[in-house]
């Protein structure tokens, strides 16, 4: 691909990533960098506000800005329910701890 190819390629997915922020009033933050890599078991992934795109072709590099946004995007609002959950687990693992070390001493004195 000609140098002149690539951007064009790379300002197409600015203006989509533009468009994409426009249309749903979300991540502003965010900004696309295309590194195509034909070996890359990935199409793509979000590291800090960089959307990553790997794709060598538009039309896939389009569709995988637009998955990664909407992952982002959607990963930011689940995030609270995660975090929740995680807390929520380690309190009843260190419940059931508790439990299993009170029976463990009181069975070994009972011995």
């Amino acid at each position: 691909m000609t140098v002149r190819a690539r951007c064009k390629l790379e300002r197409k997915l600015e203006n989509e990533l533009e468009r994409l922020k426009k249309k749903l009033r979300l991540g502003y933050e965010l900004k696309v960098k295309w590194i195509p890599d034909n070996g890359n078991r990935l199409s793509g992934e979000v590291k800090g506000d960089v959307i990553y795109v790997y794709d060598e072709d538009e039309a896939s590099a389009s569709e995988t800005l637009k998955h990664e946004f909407l992952d982002y995007e959607i990963s930011k609002i689940v995030e609270p329910y995660r975090e929740v959950t995680n807390k929520l687990i380690m309190l009843i693992n260190e419940e059931a701890y508790r439990r299993k070390e009170k029976l463990v001493k009181a069975l070994s004195c009972s011995i």
